[in-house]
């Protein structure tokens, strides 16, 4: 939480890597592929074409960012309940809520942050990788209640 506070205290350009992936990234060898991918997140149109490759990489590497913070968050939230929280399906809403509700602050916390978008797709793409965690986490534990079956060996 702390990590994702200070990284939403930064401007944008503050934290772009585009320059070390302008360094990184062949200029044209190999990403033909990628042309073909065009879409529009918010209003911004994202593509090589207009935001070139070290743009693009990085568009999908912020939004990667998004999604396993959130991940890990709605993971940590239901394993971090389980022993306080009971029935289990409260502690998924509880986990799932407060992941929300998480990423809902986090975009208010870029409003008020020179050069930073808050933007209401982020969030739902946040609550996306909660349910991701949270859907890890009850496998985790489903696992962990089954009991051993006994293999008949004669």
């Amino acid at each position: 939480m702390v990590v994702l506070f200070i990284s939403s205290s930064m401007p944008y350009h503050d934290q772009s890597i585009v320059p070390e992936l302008h360094a990184l990234l062949p200029a044209h060898s190999g990403w033909a592929w990628l042309n073909h991918i065009s879409f529009y997140w918010a209003a911004q149109h994202v593509s090589i074409s207009a935001m070139g490759l070290a743009g693009f990489v990085e568009f999908f590497v912020r939004k990667l960012a998004h999604f396993t913070v959130f991940c890990l968050i709605g993971l940590a939230a239901v394993l971090g309940l389980r022993a306080r929280v009971q029935p289990s399906w409260l502690r998924l809403v509880l986990a799932l809520l407060s992941s929300t509700g998480v990423a809902a602050l986090d975009e208010f916390h870029q409003m008020l942050t020179a050069d930073r978008t808050p933007l209401f797709q982020d969030v739902i793409l946040d609550t996306v990788g909660a349910l991701v965690g949270i859907g890890i986490a009850l496998l985790v534990t489903q696992r962990r209640r089954r009991p051993k079956k006994r293999s008949a060996a004669r």
